[in-house]
């Protein structure tokens, strides 16, 4: 067993193919898939009592011509590039074995397979991006059929993003080809427990469809855009960018991932919904690249301890505003403390659902945001920005040796006012103000919090604390006011983040 191959045996399924399964597999020739000639309505489904289909075969020919095989290829110097990677007693193994017995130093072309799916008549075609990712050649293969083109095909590269997993890709052929549309993600067909069904050219043997339902909805791995289905459909190495459909005949999904602790299909896949996909695809076509809304703040999860803490909040649902840079929503009149409830209407949970509906907002659109300040829903009128185009204001610190300064012990932690040595010490940006923490006490609740040394309180009870006093004032209007913590926004090495701690139980 080769090196890789012990890793990818050892770790969960991500993207990368050097120390995962993505339903991507390299080194091997693909075998045909294809194309159809428009999105007809699904056939009927026979159906047994229970709802389960009698047969997948009518889907399956309806669409099975729009599914393709993606052979890409790269010259690498040496035997530094990607290896051919088959599973331990493959019947490739002696062919890869062979093919792969060469010099150290002369350069070779590097093959890898993926699938995909055509959206349009004129060659439009989806995949992953890690299926063509630093490809110099890339080819599409089409089911063998009436009407279908019989030899490879050159394709151009559109656009990609690396966030979402997503590429486009572009054929030219001489008759319209056959294409699926996307579904709706989130509607009806796409609910855990629906029927799906998955296809493309897993472990290079070509056109291959497997069934299964919908397992999990809103999975995330890795990415701050995620958004996955999770299905037992079999989705292996190969099926990297092909799709996953709805008992209509609908992409809803686009398969990226396996999890599994051999490099085989064990019932784990993900596929990136189409409610992402959609957007991304509509963005490369249009320009190339993405271009997402982008609001500008610094936010955190609402934690259960933090509901106490805030006047007016009912839950854990929201997005905790932690800093306000020049940006959008500075210019919005957001604040610091501003809890994120709902974004041009739509609820907000958590602050992944925020990244995600912001990012897949227009740049320059204006929407209405409604933030819980100081116990009031207040409504503002942001006009986002574009993400990519947004510059890291907060500067990273250095640090050094101090001198010791006057300490005061409050809640179980050694606190300061902020001097030039600790500044020095802890490599305060200059323009810092608050209570920097000296050091914490064992078994507090600053501790099991997370806070450390070098950490600067700069607000309690969404005030500014500028000297020990000033928090020693909040925790008597807390404790006055029947609350049991007080929040504090905390900063290590500039980036904040709001903290609740126990001021009477």
């Amino acid at each position: 067993m080769t090196k890789t191959q012990r890793e990818v045996r050892a770790v969960a399924v991500a993207r990368s193919e050097t120390i995962t399964w993505p339903a991507k597999m390299a080194g091997a020739l693909a075998i045909g898939a294809a194309i159809a000639l428009a999105p007809l309505p699904a056939p009927a489904q026979d159906l047994t009592d229970n709802g389960r289909p009698v047969t997948f075969a009518d889907l399956a020919q309806q669409v099975s011509p729009s599914v393709v095989n993606i052979t890409t290829s790269t010259v690498v110097a040496g035997n530094t590039g990607p290896r051919g990677i088959v599973p331990e007693g493959s019947p490739f193994e002696d062919f890869f074995n062979e093919f792969d017995d060469r010099g150290e130093d002369s350069p070779r072309r590097s093959a890898a397979l993926g699938s995909g799916f055509v959206i349009s008549e004129d060659g439009y075609i989806v995949t992953n991006n890690h299926v063509i990712e630093g490809a110099d050649e890339i080819e599409i293969e089409f089911f063998p059929g009436e009407g279908q083109p019989s030899e490879l095909l050159p394709a151009e590269l559109i656009g990609t993003d690396p966030n979402t997993d997503i590429a486009v890709l572009k054929v030219e052929y001489d008759s319209p080809l056959q294409f699926v549309e996307f579904g709706d993600s989130d509607g009806v067909g796409s609910r855990v427990g629906d029927w799906v069904m998955a296809m493309g050219n897993p472990l290079g043997q070509g056109f291959s469809v497997s069934a299964g339902i919908v397992s999990a909805r809103n999975r995330e791995l890795q990415g701050t855009y995620d958004d996955y289905i999770q299905t037992d459909a079999a989705i292996n190495r190969g099926n990297s960018g092909g799709p996953l459909f709805n008992m209509a005949g609908e992409v809803i999904g686009v398969n990226t991932a396996i999890l599994s602790p051999n490099g085989g299909s064990i019932g784990i896949g993900f596929a990136m919904s189409s409610s992402v996909v959609t957007n991304v695809v509509d963005q490369l076509l249009e320009f190339g690249e993405t271009r997402r809304g982008w609001l500008g703040v610094r936010i955190q999860d609402v934690t259960p301890d933090m509901v106490e803490a805030i006047v007016g909040l009912p839950s854990t649902d929201g997005a905790m505003v932690t800093d306000v840079p020049p940006g959008p929503a500075a210019d919005g009149g957001m604040e610091a403390g501003d809890v994120i409830l709902v974004f041009d209407g739509k609820d907000i949970e958590n602050t992944r659902e925020l990244v995600r509906i912001v990012g897949n907002t227009p740049v320059n659109a204006t929407v209405p945001v409604e933030v819980l300040r100081n116990g009031q829903m207040v409504t503002l009128d942001i006009t986002l920005g574009r993400r990519e185009e947004a510059v890291d204001t907060f500067p990273a610190a250095g640090s050094a040796e101090p001198e010791a300064p006057e300490m005061s012990e409050i809640l179980g932690m050694t606190l300061s006012e902020i001097t030039p040595e600790l500044s020095e010490q802890y490599g305060l940006d200059i323009e810092t103000e608050g209570l920097v923490i000296v050091s914490i006490g064992e078994g507090t609740d600053a501790e099991d919090k997370g806070l450390i040394a070098g950490d600067v309180i700069t607000e309690a009870g969404q005030q500014p604390v500028t000297q020990v006093s000033d928090l020693e004032d909040r925790i008597a209007e807390a404790i006055d006011g029947g609350r049991k913590s007080l929040l504090m926004l905390v900063r290590r090495e500039g980036d904040p983040r709001f903290v609740a701690l126990v001021v009477s139980e």
